[in-house]
């Protein structure tokens, strides 16, 4: 791995290029530069036959110079350092701080590779490669450039440590309303990467990041609380309330009871039985006559629940 200082003073660890992999990523773009010049000088060939030697000589070193050193150039350049044999292999060319290389750098790096890589046939190249500690050829040291590697093993990211126990709940009342949703994502993508930081630019980043918290909270931080923890801490509180935000008061516990007696609570939906109601009607007299009326007429049932005060529509 290399370490590269950016201008915020962060460290960025890169695995640059080994010599097998950048000399497979060269030769399977030399085998696409030749195919691509055999078929524009067979082209130019048959399109100008008709001209003089001295016209075919010139048309044959501006086809050699535009499709084997201004093409590379002009790939290198708006693909930001992946030509086809890099894309193969899985690197890229960038700068010596990291960034994305320009047109300036690729220019460098391809006047360079017709003298070290074509003209000497790699013999360059792979000296200077050896020699390097990074791997660099000659066109990378005075480009300021270095070719690494794209594809390596993901390291687990994404997990923030937990804190420590004795910081359990004590930001519980907290006021977090304040605080931006890009100063929540800084916060978690230094907790998730502070193990691959440099110490000393870890502490600075957990103080200026703790501090802004700590702004924007309208709470100072705790006394003999390191940066990283209290950070930890109030993520750890803000995953809380989302938690009990998104799922409620959670299985086990009863629903909140209404101010009302009677209504039920907002949220909850109760289906009660409706009282049963008979009308009233004419007496029923005996069969056989009489005109005695009957001296225990049939009295409907009287629902004992206790009322609930619901009145149903006329």
């Amino acid at each position: 791995m290399s370490e590269l200082v950016t201008g915020e003073a962060v460290a960025l660890e890169l695995r640059p290029a080994r010599l097998p992999s950048r000399a497979l990523a060269v030769l399977l773009d030399l085998v696409a530069a030749m195919a691509v010049y055999v078929a524009v000088t067979v082209a130019l060939v048959v399109s100008t036959a008709s001209l003089d030697e001295a016209a075919q000589t010139a048309l044959s070193i501006a086809t050699f110079v535009l499709v084997l050193v201004g093409a590379p150039i002009a790939v290198e350049t708006l693909s930001h350092g992946r030509s086809l044999g890099k894309m193969a292999c899985g690197l890229r060319v960038v700068r010596d701080d990291g960034g994305p290389i320009r047109f300036r750098h690729a220019l460098v790096r391809g006047l360079i590779g017709v003298i070290e890589i074509l003209m000497t046939f790699g013999v360059v190249a792979c000296i200077a490669s050896f020699v390097s500690a990074r791997g660099r050829r000659l066109g990378d040291v005075f480009a300021g450039t270095l070719v690494v590697r794209e594809r390596i093993p993901v390291a687990r990211t994404g997990f923030v440590p937990p804190p420590p126990p004795w910081l359990a709940g004590r930001f519980s009342g907290l006021d977090l309303s304040a605080v931006p949703d890009g100063l929540w994502l800084a916060v978690r993508q230094y907790l998730t990467r502070m193990q691959q930081l440099d110490p000393q630019v870890g502490w600075s980043m957990a103080q200026r990041l703790a501090s802004d918290l700590a702004e924007r909270t309208g709470a100072p931080v705790p006394q003999g609380v390191p940066a990283a923890a209290y950070l930890a801490a109030v993520v750890q509180e803000r995953q809380a309330r989302e938690a009990r935000r998104a799922f409620g008061s959670g299985p086990g516990k009863a629903a909140p009871a209404s101010a009302t007696d009677g209504v039920p609570a907002a949220g909850v939906v109760t289906t009660a039985p409706e009282p049963r109601v008979v009308p009233p009607g004419p007496v029923s007299e005996p069969p056989g006559g009489g005109g005695r009326p009957s001296e225990s007429p049939e009295v409907p049932a009287v629902d004992e629940r206790p009322r609930t005060g619901f009145v149903p529509p006329a």
